[in-house]
């Protein structure tokens, strides 16, 4: 970060978030906004200040006397839509002071029900998110721009959670730590590389790829020399042989802060030995803790922990998920390369975690109430690079990068579809073709439930920019099953079987329902509405035409169709941001929150009265023959 904080970008980013505080708040009914009277009409000449037709006044009355007033419309979902510049607080804020969005949580903090700790971490995280979104405004370019930006260029101006007020905290990174690791600041990051003896960590890799192999392809020769060599030197006066240890690369900033002063005990009796920095540059993605190689894009993903809180879970890696990810994803690939559907007609790729280190604290597993970040303190895994699956011309985009509009007002997708040459409602048509019948297939066929969000989900783009497929991530600890022995779960390993979460049927629909179209589009559609001139209404027909044409090509899963319920007509709201501020994400609790995330109430679903009939093109698919 940097230590002078752009005035312009500062505010802006403050008007953001206030109003994204309020709409998110009100959609999960952590605030209740009440109707209020319209206000006396404005002289016509004040153009700024006639009522908008299409919404209505209401007001947020926060105890203390404390009043904030506003317009919005309501969409999809029961969502809140504030008018620009409409968001005022009474009384006004005294000379010198902001109506921020740091006032709003005071003002709310009655309401809420907070007490003081809760209360300043709150702000705590609300300021660095602020400072965070301030960094990303002041480097915005337009959406022309942005199209022209690769993946990992892209990933450097994204926004952050679309539905969490507080999702660019990254509590523990110091100013200088957050200049360099975090991704808005589009840094270049070297690896250490630690060896820890098999007594404390354990490898694992998907079927033909050993940990030999795995560094071979992850370190050049004299890297590794080099490494051996100083491998060697611990060793010589110790217990220990050099072929008992396994190499594993550490996040410098994590080795500081978490290795050298809690691992302490296995760095002095020497089953942990520092083998000095690698020499590839890597940089983070929007996780903050997965890394891309910059110097050998070829090269895998390496997802490491941290001990930073970021968007309600501190950030570290389990041992036994990460265990079992190379697992997971060679059944995975399994399931897909087997089916014709998958394998034949759609361009869907789940990026393999092929390889992982587990490590292990045995002085922390003793402690089995210990905050669970001291149950995730080291480990790493390889996860297969996007650009492995990219075809000529073609470009690889998160899900989340179709909702950034760029410095001069244009959404990024605006510029996708007028460069593709479609129309609009037709390039909708082919992205939701490339994004929706994999996940349903998955979830239909295999009861196999991904974590399909924003930036889990990336989406492939053909040269003319119209999407072709999509590639997923994070299958260990995101990857979610039906309860019971079914057929379809025959292949897994007992020690991947062990790390998927079970679910019935209606939660597990929950990786559509409030992944994707709650979580996902209910930002989309208005971006839509407003830039390509798809009225919403018409764009969740799209949605549904897209579910409705799955359904007519796999009649024999009828039963299934109605067990899952996409097209019930409510389902429960996933309430993050109640999660993140009642329930306890600022506390230290010896369980992560493993389940589906906290709901609250019911919404609409648009899915249920969609019209079925829609006057964009067919989804017309290309031949997706894989590479050899």
């Amino acid at each position: 970060m940097t230590a002078s904080i752009p005035r312009e970008a500062w505010a802006e980013a403050g008007r953001r978030l206030l109003v994204k505080a309020v709409e998110e708040f009100a959609y999960e009914e952590l605030l209740v906004p009440e109707p209020a009277a319209e206000p006396a009409a404005e002289p016509a000449a004040d153009a700024e200040s006639d009522p908008d037709p299409g919404t209505a006044p209401y007001r947020l009355e926060l105890g203390g006397g404390v009043l904030w007033t506003f317009r919005a419309a309501r969409g999809a979902f029961g969502t809140w839509r504030l008018r620009p510049g409409t968001l005022r607080r009474r009384p006004a804020p005294a000379p010198g002071e902001e109506a921020g969005p740091e006032r709003l949580l005071l003002d709310a903090r009655r309401t809420l029900g907070w007490d003081g700790p809760t209360t300043a971490e709150a702000l705590r995280e609300l300021i660095a998110t602020r400072l965070a979104q301030a960094e990303t405004i002041a480097r915005d370019l337009p959406a022309a721009a942005l199209a022209d930006l690769d993946h990992l260029e892209l990933e450097a101006h994204q926004d952050g959670h679309p539905c969490m007020v507080l999702n660019k905290g990254r509590l523990g990174f110091s100013a200088s730590d957050a200049a360099a690791y975090a991704p808005e600041a589009a840094g270049e990051v070297r690896l250490r590389w630690a060896a820890v003896h098999t007594g404390l960590a354990s490898y694992s890799g998907v079927p033909g790829l050993d940990a030999e192999a795995l560094l071979a392809q992850e370190l050049d020769d004299a890297t590794r020399r080099r490494f051996a060599a100083v491998l060697g030197d611990a060793c010589a006066h110790g217990p220990h042989a050099p072929d008992e240890y396994v190499w594993l690369p550490v996040h410098p900033f994590h080795w500081d802060e978490a290795v050298v002063p809690l691992f302490a005990p296995y760095l002095a009796d020497g089953r942990i030995v520092s083998l000095g920095e690698g020499p590839d540059r890597y940089r983070p993605l929007q996780s903050v803790r997965t890394l891309a190689n910059l110097d050998r894009p070829d090269r895998r993903n390496v997802k490491v922990p941290l001990l930073i809180r970021n968007t309600l879970v501190w950030r570290g890696l389990s041992p036994a998920p990460t265990e079992a990810a190379p697992d997971v994803s060679a059944w995975l690939h399994a399931l897909r390369d087997a089916d014709p559907y998958l394998r034949d007609e759609l361009r869907f790729h789940p990026l393999g975690e092929v390889a992982s280190v587990a490590v292990h604290h045995p002085l922390y597993e003793s402690v089995d109430d210990a905050p669970y970040r001291y149950h995730e303190l080291l480990g790493a895994v390889w996860r297969e690079p996007v650009t492995g699956v990219l075809r000529e011309g073609e470009r690889a985009r998160t899900m989340a990068a179709l909702l950034k509009t760029g410095s001069d007002g244009r959404a990024l997708v605006a510029e996708l579809v007028a460069r593709s040459g479609l129309a609009p409602r037709a390039w909708l048509a082919r992205f939701l073709a490339a994004l929706l019948p994999g996940l349903l297939h998955q979830l239909y066929r295999y009861g196999v439930a991904y974590c399909p969000h924003g930036e889990n989900t990336v989406v492939l783009h053909g040269a003319d920019e119209v999407p072709v497929g999509v590639a997923l991530k994070d299958f260990a600890e995101d990857v979610n099953l039906l309860p019971g022995r079914r057929p379809e779960y025959a292949g897994l390993s007992e020690r991947a079987d062990a790390v998927l979460l079970r679910w019935p049927a209606h939660e597990l629909a929950h990786s559509l329902l409030s992944a994707v179209f709650a979580g996902h589009f209910r930002f989309l559609a208005p971006l839509v509405e407003e830039q390509l001139g798809v009225p919403e209404r018409e764009f969740w027909a799209l949605v549904r035409a897209e579910v409705d044409r799955y359904h007519a090509r796999f009649p024999e899963l009828a039963d299934r169709f109605e067990e899952f319920g996409l097209l019930a007509p409510v389902f429960d709201r996933v309430a993050l941001n109640r999660e993140h501020l009642l329930g306890g994400a600022f506390h230290d609790r010896s369980e992560r929150d493993e389940g589906f995330d906290v709901v609250h109430g019911t919404v609409p679903n648009p899915l249920a009265t969609a019209a079925t009939e829609t006057t964009a093109a067919p989804a017309a698919r290309p031949t997706t023959e894989e590479p050899a």
